[in-house]
């Protein structure tokens, strides 16, 4: 039995890298997938797994191709909903040290609910995000206040933010330091320039990379599954497919204030133990939102989710 790392995913097939760099095609063990794991993809880039070899034998040749017959248990996950109905997630990576959810101003546009749903998943799974706000170069005087304005927002709360353009490298090398010797995974929509970015960063990958449609300002899907590569100067990045919505999953109502920084540091405040900050008197998030502490706009993100549907749509 081989040990590996699970460094491409296609959905069916997985590229693993063993323990002395060589890679194989692998699939998963045919009993493996009854084994009570509810996700639409049971391994995942970033997966330490345990595979075996066998020889099979394709027009005249014989290769090799391994079957994964176990995981080891994660540090941790990042997950979205599926677009498959049947099924309840999709993880989109796992063992992560830090995830950089890339965002844009316009060309297109990155609302504040996509955001905070992302950094609430993520806190759930105790991931480290830093936002990364790219295409600096194309913003107006508007648009970049309001950049300033949302830094200055998730800043106070705790999060790493840095102003980027993939097109003449501003924030590039400010960007490698942070991923340096780091295992990072990479999200953001379609057309935010993810591919751009890890092209600047890591020279030689030459990810596909597609203009926005300028009728639409959205993103059309480059990376179509998800990638780990390795980065000269230290540490990892796992390119991810561009992610069009961010629902919460694996989550009670009662847990999604724990998950908003700021609001739950406040709720210690409240008049009741189990304030769910929407009609109770004495709610010191109600107040601290009416006094400015709390931005309105994660208010109403938090709104949206414990409401569990999308009516909550603040823009920027």
């Amino acid at each position: 039995m081989k040990q590996g790392l699970v460094i491409k995913s296609t959905g069916s097939w997985y590229t693993v890298e063993d323990e002395e760099g060589n890679t194989f095609e692998c699939k998963i063990k045919g009993n493996f997938r009854i084994k009570g794991i509810k996700n639409t993809n049971p391994v995942t880039v970033g997966d330490r797994v345990s595979f075996s070899l066998q020889t099979v034998s394709a027009n005249e040749k014989d290769a090799k191709i391994g079957l994964i017959s176990a995981i080891a248990e994660r540090k941790n996950y990042i997950i979205r909903r599926s677009i498959n109905l049947s099924k309840q997630a999709h993880i989109i990576a796992a063992n992560i040290d830090q995830a950089i959810l890339i965002v844009t101003i316009d060309y297109p546009v990155t609302t504040t609910t996509f955001i905070d749903r992302y950094l609430a998943s993520a806190e759930a799974y105790r991931i480290p995000v830093m936002l990364v706000f790219n295409k600096t170069d194309r913003y107006n005087a508007e648009q970049t206040q309001k950049m300033k304005d949302l830094m200055a927002i998730y800043e106070s709360i705790g999060y790493k933010c840095l102003g980027t353009s993939a097109n003449n490298g501003d924030g590039v090398d400010e960007l490698k330091n942070a991923l340096k010797n780091k295992t990072n995974v990479v999200n953001g929509h379609s057309g935010v320039g993810k591919s751009t970015l890890i092209n600047q960063i890591q020279p030689g990958l030459n990810l596909k990379t597609k203009e926005i449609s300028d009728l639409h300002k959205t993103g059309k899907h480059t990376t179509t599954y998800s990638e780990l590569f390795k980065l000269d100067f230290g540490g990892y990045i796992i390119d991810t497919p561009g992610i069009k919505a961010f629902g919460m999953l694996e989550m009670e109502p009662w847990e999604i204030s724990h998950y908003f920084v700021e609001i739950f540091k406040t709720s210690e405040n409240c008049q009741y133990n189990n304030c769910s900050h929407t009609h109770e008197p004495g709610c010191a998030v109600k107040q601290a939102v009416d006094n400015g502490e709390i931005a309105p706009s994660r208010f109403i993100s938090y709104l949206g989710l414990l409401e569990g549907d999308e009516k909550y749509r603040p823009a920027f």
